[in-house]
């Protein structure tokens, strides 16, 4: 078996990876949106549609695509490879199946120009493809089996095993999480692999201890509010947001003088994401199920507010702006290049009042890495085409991160029943896979492919 990349080898974004199984047989492997740099990488791949791996404008020869998880990076060229005639299955878990329409809706409005109308055609599609799976079940496709196991990265998350009739399994690790995230099952240890791909987003370095990152979270939230302004945490709608707010229910349960901290989220593909996490709570780790057996809606408790209309949304980043009222916004997107944290951060990225939280990785190209590297010293984001001034105070808060550390990589492949034979690295900037690369050589006396 053959595994050709159409994304995230030469950069973090756009995950794409096709597994050539036999001349008249293949599979492809996520089908994500280039974020940032890696934009301007897939546009230059590509001269036809930048949003579509390269043998596949005509898409019908594909006998089907597995979807390890409903982030964007992973799915958002799925418009695109529908359009160019894909009309096989699609393979997720079955958390993943509920989250993808919603995903679908949202990069048809990042990538698309459509009717309304085709875009309905489109989801529709889609559904009808939808081959949901439980996790740890073998499935037979043509001539190969399929299984999807847990990553613990977002709800729904899977590693992805596929094993011919010679017993030759190549595994996809799609977007491993840590281990003692909120509301999530630990990953799945890795049994076996003659082939891994292997993500290497943070494989140049270890994150700050997560079982600390709650109190280091309080901690500089207060010393904010203490300075009379608004909180902003970019997050990602799936997963992030999720994690925050089942951080930020237990900071106001154990604190009496938090009761009452607004806490505003702003973004209504996250308000929509939230809604499925709360309707799929059977699929929640012990610790979360046990809050809800003591009555407590760590996804809906009584200082969340949630906004409704862009109207709403206006007036509230309005009356932020003349009164800096202290309180903590959550918005998406995640990385800043869009959504209604950008309207936040326009207007209150000038008040030195003003606090912006990170809590995830920031990819190069980005607006969120410019304010991230260049303020408050000085600083400006060209945000809309317009400058911005960065006055307010950037934090990077570490173990909030949704992908393992480098440890923790390390750690998934030692946990073998037989040592992985060989390894290729994906997802990651050069640096990052660089400093993973020279760990395995180490560790494990291999030599993992760039």
């Amino acid at each position: 078996m053959q595994v050709i990349h159409h994304g995230a080898h030469q950069g973090v974004t756009g995950s794409c990876h096709q597994l050539i199984i036999s001349p008249t047989e293949s599979l492809l492997i996520d089908c994500g949106l280039f974020q940032g740099a890696d934009e301007l990488q897939g546009a230059g791949t590509n001269h036809h549609n930048a949003y579509l791996p390269d043998p596949y404008q005509d898409a019908s020869g594909l006998q089907g695509l597995i979807i390890t998880h409903a982030h964007i990076d992973h799915v958002g060229r799925l418009p695109e490879l529908l359009e160019a005639g894909f009309n096989a299955p699609i393979y997720c878990t079955e958390a993943t199946a509920v989250l993808l329409p919603m995903v679908m809706e949202d990069a048809l409005g990042l990538t698309r120009r459509g009717s309304d109308r085709a875009n309905r055609l489109l989801i529709n599609k889609m559904r009808r493809l939808l081959q949901p799976m439980a996790y740890d079940q073998w499935r037979t496709l043509d001539s190969v089996q399929l299984r999807l196991r847990q990553a613990g990265h977002i709800l729904g998350s899977a590693y992805a095993e596929i094993e011919n009739a010679d017993g030759i399994r190549v595994v996809f690790s799609g977007d491993i999480g840590c281990k003692n995230t909120p509301l999530l099952p630990d990953p799945t240890p890795l049994e076996r692999a003659d082939l891994l791909i292997l993500e290497s987003t943070y494989g140049d370095r270890n994150h700050e201890h997560r079982q600390t990152r709650q109190q280091r979270l309080q901690a500089l939230i207060e010393r904010a509010i203490s300075d009379g302004g608004t909180v902003l945490i970019p997050a990602f709608s799936i997963g992030r947001t999720q994690e925050l707010l089942y951080e930020i229910e237990d900071i106001i349960h154990a604190n009496p003088h938090w009761r009452k901290m607004t806490v505003i989220l702003d973004s209504p593909l996250a308000k929509r994401y939230t809604a499925q996490y709360r309707s799929m709570k059977r699929l929640w780790d012990d610790e979360a199920k046990q809050r809800l057996d003591a009555n407590r809606q760590p996804l809906n408790f009584k200082r969340l507010h949630q906004v409704e209309s862009h109207e709403e949304h206006q007036n509230i980043v309005g009356y932020l702006q003349q009164h800096g009222d202290p309180c903590i916004v959550i918005a998406a997107s995640g990385m800043c290049t869009g959504g209604r944290i950008v309207n936040y951060l326009k207007a209150l990225l000038p008040d030195p009042r003003t606090d912006v939280l990170f809590v995830g990785y920031q990819a190069l190209g980005t607006p969120g890495r410019e304010i991230q590297q260049y303020g408050p010293e000085g600083g400006y984001v060209m945000l809309d085409h317009e400058r911005i001034d960065i006055r307010a105070q950037i934090h990077t808060l570490g173990g909030y991160s949704a992908h393992a550390d480098q440890r923790e990589l390390l750690q998934f492949m030692q946990s073998t029943e037989v040592p992985v034979k060989a390894v290729r690295l994906v997802h990651g900037e050069l640096a990052a896979k660089q400093a993973l690369a020279a760990k395995i050589a180490s560790q494990f006396g291999l030599h993992a492919e760039l």
